[in-house]
């Protein structure tokens, strides 16, 4: 019994020293980010070009997606409000549930699907094919180049990503309530918007800005320190979906309770 204990402190310490080495790692890697992002040169096309690629990627299963969402969510919702006569509250309820929560959470859950296992599997195949050591040995600053460029695109794509995703999702709930209610699209949006306040939009905002800085961020990170070559690729991508993933609900409790206190 005693001679068991003393085999599984030292894995269990292990473990611990591991959590809080990665823990500090991460803590510098994103020190460094806010370090480089306001010192010259700004790699503005490089820049231009991730936002570019993030929105393209995302654009189509955005598209889908928040539609499929504003129509289901209406078709399950409608049911309920029948039975006490309420289906013209429909409107409100969708609103409510696509700007407060659906439209940056499924945005998000999106995006650390496609741009993170995506930017991770990229800068992991630089990684271990050198490609991030040739370019410091040519007088280029890697780190700039590849992490800030692609954190700065994912934190400002992902809310634009996120609006779109809304407006998508209240067209799909419009269409099926036009279809069995006969409301004019005037009605649907001055029913769906009157119960929204600044303070919905300003939240909704800040969740995808915090969703798309975690998601590059953890992607970055993956890719950056790949190691074990061709394997680590896989690896990279695989972490980078799974931690933002996991990430992205723990800060949404958080923000939705910090919200709450505010109202």
């Amino acid at each position: 019994m005693g001679s068991t204990e003393r085999s599984e402190r030292p894995v269990i310490t292990k473990g611990i020293d591991n959590f809080f080495l990665d823990f500090y790692n991460v803590l510098k890697f994103v020190l460094r980010f806010f370090r480089e992002v306001f010192r010259p040169p700004f790699e503005a096309r490089e820049f231009v070009r991730q936002c570019y690629y993030i929105g393209n990627k995302s654009l189509l299963l955005i598209t889908l997606t928040g539609f499929i969402t504003g129509l289901v969510f209406t078709k399950q919702s409608r049911p309920s409000l029948a039975e006490f006569g309420a289906t013209s509250w429909l409107p409100s309820l969708i609103s409510i549930a696509v700007i407060r929560a659906l439209a940056p959470l499924v945005t998000a859950l999106i995006c650390a699907g496609k741009v993170g296992s995506s930017i991770g599997a990229e800068l992991a195949s630089m990684k271990v094919t050198e490609q991030i050591d040739a370019m410091e040995v040519s007088a280029i600053n890697p780190f700039k180049y590849l992490v800030v460029t692609r954190i700065m695109a994912s934190t400002v794509c992902v809310p634009l990503l996120m609006c779109y995703n809304g407006i998508i999702a209240m067209i799909g709930s419009y269409i099926d309530i036009h279809l069995n209610e006969q409301t004019s699209i005037t009605t649907f949006f001055q029913n769906a918007f009157q119960n929204i306040s600044f303070l919905d939009y300003w939240s909704s905002l800040i969740k995808a800005l915090v969703y798309g800085f975690t998601i590059s961020v953890v992607a970055c990170y993956q890719g950056y320190h790949a190691t074990q070559g061709t394997q680590g690729v896989g690896k990279a991508a695989n972490v980078s979906v799974v931690i933002s993933m996991f990430l992205i609900f723990i800060e949404e409790i958080i923000i939705v309770q910090v919200i709450n206190m505010l109202r």
